[in-house]
């Protein structure tokens, strides 16, 4: 494999590459340099935040992200590896950002009120949740009632069940989006949710398929708890499954309503969902720029399927981000579909 260390490696420094977007940045480091020295030049380089950072390490370091669970993880151990940087630039959060707030009017700023006195606060927990959730919604603007897909994304970030598992898995996800149903649609399946590059971005199949209203909220909730497993296990093995099994237990176990409630008398009105036959949820955690969807059947079975370009996703507005750099070389490090 083709060495990561630059010719100007000296004894008391080394060059280090990293792969964004298939672009390749090289950064100076002392031979003392730990993880957290790389995330703060990247963010002075880059103006990539911190807690947004992941890094995809091959051969066999796997994934690492904030907070790390060795922070003074010395650089120089990866100096002959691969390094790929799994975060989007301040530009698309941005445009994802616009597109949140074009979706629901009501996002926008309003006028100040009077402050109220405060009531004691958990802040251990307010910082953790505010570290371990999805960093952007988007609702898809060009289908019909965004504001409800959005209410719905919002439902989903703020359930107590889901909030609590995320702060246990220290989870942090990109985006939380929702993907259309004639997309993920073909005669042998329906996919259900789509996670790429371990929670860069998650989709879920809120709308039913004649788009005439939302599918239930608990189906899509599971569903939810099998994309964050993808954080971690790309493939649909015996360790993956586990895992689902915990989240979904975890998010149970911390729902405070016995049995969840609507927004209003007109949305999340499907009570005959319950993960019905030929559903699909995924074909696993995947990086490339297409995914091919497996056949109907359990999770453990992947069939030829019918290969899917990348669609425009992000409210339009991120258009062509989601199109692979190709990145990977030609597909190594990425999770089959």
């Amino acid at each position: 494999m083709a060495s990561n260390a630059s010719e100007k490696d000296t004894p008391d420094s080394f060059d280090l590459i990293i792969i964004h977007h298939g672009k390749a940045h090289t950064f100076s480091f002392s031979v003392d340099a730990t993880i957290t020295d790389l995330t703060n030049r990247i963010y002075e380089a880059l103006s990539i935040d911190p807690h947004v950072q992941k890094f995809l390490i091959t051969p066999k370091v796997g994934l690492l992200k904030t907070p790390f669970a060795d922070p003074e993880l010395r650089l120089i151990t990866l100096r002959n590896k691969k390094i790929q940087l799994l975060a989007p630039t301040p530009a698309e959060l941005s445009s994802l950002a616009r597109s949140s707030v074009q979706a629901n009017p009501s996002a926008r700023p309003s006028p100040l009120k009077s402050a109220a006195p405060a009531r004691q606060r958990d802040w251990r927990k307010t910082q953790d949740e505010s570290t371990y959730t999805f960093q952007t919604l988007i609702p898809l603007p060009y289908l019909p009632n965004p504001q409800r897909s959005l209410r719905f994304l919002e439902r989903l970030r703020d359930d107590a069940g889901i909030k609590a598992s995320m702060r246990k898995h220290k989870f942090s996800v990109g985006v939380l989006t929702e993907m259309n149903p004639a997309e993920h649609t073909t005669h042998e399946s329906r996919t259900l949710g789509l996670n790429r590059n371990r929670g860069e971005i998650i989709e879920l199949r809120l709308r039913t398929d004649a788009y005439d209203g939302y599918r239930d909220y608990k189906v899509i909730r599971k569903t939810l708890c099998h994309e964050l497993a993808h954080n971690v296990f790309g493939e649909h093995d015996r360790n993956f499954w586990n895992l689902t099994g915990e989240i979904e237990k975890e998010v149970e176990a911390n729902d405070w309503r016995s049995d969840g409630h609507a927004l209003s008398n007109e949305e999340f009105y499907d009570p005959n969902d319950r993960g019905v036959e030929g559903a699909h949820v995924d074909g696993g955690g995947w990086t490339g720029g297409e995914f091919v969807l497996g056949t109907a059947g359990n999770g453990d079975e992947r069939g030829s399927g019918q290969g899917m370009n990348r669609r425009e996703l992000m409210a339009r507005a991120a258009e062509g981000r989601m199109k692979r750099e190709r990145e990977l070389g030609g597909g190594n490090g990425s999770s089959p579909g």
